[in-house]
């Protein structure tokens, strides 16, 4: 007797993004946002007419932010970058994860497939994945298609058959879910190392305070006054980087994991109905 089993494929209509655009994309963007960073430094906020005298040594200002901030030290354009990137990768995010939904409301796309296979329109389903699109649409139809394919094979048991499908749903899914979490690890990176960052200019500040107050004599204001401002700057820049960037990732890890709910929903429902509406053969096909 000999027995076949279920073999499964990667279906060749299920969309597959090459990982390395994600990481091309980070490469791009991480240097160029630190050569902004580091040119608004030096002749934006460094312009001498941000400062008494027309000179970068001396106070700001008065009121001019701009003076007060260059004041924070090299730190400053450092923690300025890591700002530009939580947000240049928190919109690269919001997209790509708006396009992995698809067109229309994913609970509505996951209701109607639903609908679809009760009443035995497996075409109508799949016809539906190709107007919604998206990771999720992707996903979804390759589980169709194999769900179409293990109706017309007649040598398989209904346990067999259900375990091709979900086999085939697995690896659809882990073929998107990374493509949603690409660059997330930059977020959450950011997020633990900018709070560092504004400690070490925070410290530094702090070096050059404490080194003004010990001048014999008088202390010298300025430069006490200036190691001040870089230490709270610094401070400043470097939390507020970190809490942003704590945000998106949270943020985005949730819009993740119910695209993720969506499809294991999807799945399930193929699965029951699958076999709910499926008999299993009492007897297999034999062969000399």
């Amino acid at each position: 007797m000999e027995k076949k089993t279920a073999v499964v494929s990667k279906n060749a209509n299920v969309e597959k993004k090459p990982s390395a655009v994600g990481s091309l994309f980070a490469t791009i963007v991480i240097p160029i946002a630190l050569i902004a960073c580091v040119l608004i430094y030096m002749f934006v906020l460094g312009n001498p007419a941000n400062f008494e005298g027309n000179d970068p040594a001396n106070h700001p200002l008065p009121g001019n932010y701009l003076g007060i901030v260059y004041k924070g030290g090299w730190v400053v354009p450092v923690l300025m970058s890591l700002n530009l990137m939580v947000f240049i990768f928190a919109i690269e995010r919001a997209l790509t994860i708006g396009k992995a939904k698809g067109t229309k409301s994913v609970a509505d796309f996951v209701r109607n497939i639903s609908a679809k296979l009760n009443q035995r329109d497996i075409n109508g389903a799949i016809a539906a994945c190709d107007v919604q699109k998206g990771s999720v649409a992707n996903v979804v139809k390759a589980g169709l298609l194999k769900y179409k394919e293990m109706q017309n094979e007649p040598e398989l048991l209904k346990a067999e058959k259900v375990a091709a499908i979900q086999k085939e749903i697995e690896e659809s899914t882990s073929l998107e879910l990374p493509m949603l979490e690409k660059n997330l690890v930059v977020i959450s990176t950011i997020a633990s190392i900018s709070t560092l960052v504004g400690l070490i200019g925070t410290v530094l500040g702090m070096i050059k305070a404490f080194s003004a107050l010990a001048t014999s004599g008088a202390p010298d204001s300025v430069a006490l006054a200036n190691g001040i401002s870089e230490a709270l700057i610094n401070t400043a820049l470097g939390i507020t980087g970190s809490t942003i960037a704590i945000i998106a990732y949270n943020y985005f890890t949730s819009k993740i994991d119910e695209l993720t709910y969506s499809i294991d929903e999807a799945g399930f429902s193929m699965v029951s109905t699958f076999t709910a509406q499926h008999e299993t053969p009492t007897t297999r096909h034999q062969t000399v």
